[in-house]
């Protein structure tokens, strides 16, 4: 999935709903901050996190924030603009523009599973991560991302559809061994799973189905498909026959 201004509009929907603020919160608390620590958010999108590890740090401490869409970056700039103590970067998780060791933090949400060579995005994070610093990542169980309270065919037709926008669906099961084989001790997996029943103003539901369905399109599913799909989830929530289930894990771990 490329997120051009209309996705990452949607993702900011998201990441400013409940769901992204207690993401956001499981991570910081996941943290060990000191105040001259550097600090690498990576595919950092429009810098939620980056504003609160910023504040958590003092003037002597650094976030690097790093992502490939100049959009995102952009609203992370202006999100961010009382913060001197944070540096942008344009550019992907497999090429990052800083020196070995110079990071005693790296965290990332949603971001791995959308690089096709995970293990070398992986590597080079671990190149720039100091001995003994630590890394924290969200990633979703995407098997478990679903909609429910449409027509059975008809659901299995719009999230198959979907599987194919991010290169690694399952990515927590894989981590643990990706990490080991790097150095990474003490690794750690935590549920961040959450179950929507209603979709209101601060429902993540609301505006992940709106990813969902416009992928959906693009993948060469019928618009009259999608809009029925969305008309009978509608029906679904009135009955109160909705739902929706996504499975995020926050992976901790230091590298030895």
């Amino acid at each position: 999935m490329h997120f051009n201004k209309e996705a990452g509009a949607n993702q900011r929907l998201v990441a400013s709903s409940y769901a992204g603020v207690s993401r956001r919160q499981a991570i910081l608390e996941a943290l060990s901050i000191e105040a001259n620590h550097k600090i690498i958010d990576i595919g950092c999108g429009a810098g939620y996190l980056v504003k609160d590890l910023a504040k958590a740090l003092g003037d002597q401490g650094r976030v690097y924030a790093l992502d490939p869409s100049e959009d995102q970056l952009e609203e992370a700039r202006i999100r961010c603009s009382s913060f001197p103590n944070v540096t942008f970067f344009n550019g992907f998780a497999d090429n990052i523009a800083l020196e070995d060791d110079s990071c005693d933090v790296v965290t990332s949400t949603q971001a791995y599973e959308y690089v096709k060579d995970v293990d070398k995005a992986l590597a080079e994070s671990t190149r720039v991560l100091k001995p003994g610093g630590s890394f924290v990542n969200v990633s979703i169980l995407w098997d478990y991302f679903r909609f429910y309270g449409a027509e059975e065919k008809l659901n299995n037709l719009i999230h198959d559809a979907f599987r194919a926008h991010c290169y690694h669906q399952m990515l927590p099961m894989e981590l643990d061994g990706k990490l080991r084989s790097l150095g990474y001790q003490h690794i750690t997996n935590k549920s961040l799973s959450f179950l929507i029943t209603r979709r209101d103003q601060n429902s993540p539901a609301r505006h992940l189905e709106t990813m969902v369905a416009s992928f959906a399109v693009s993948q060469g599913i019928s618009t009259s498909e999608v809009e029925e799909w969305r008309r009978q989830l509608t029906d679904a929530e009135a009955c109160g026959r909705f739902g929706f289930t996504s499975y995020p894990v926050l992976t901790s771990a230091y590298l030895n």
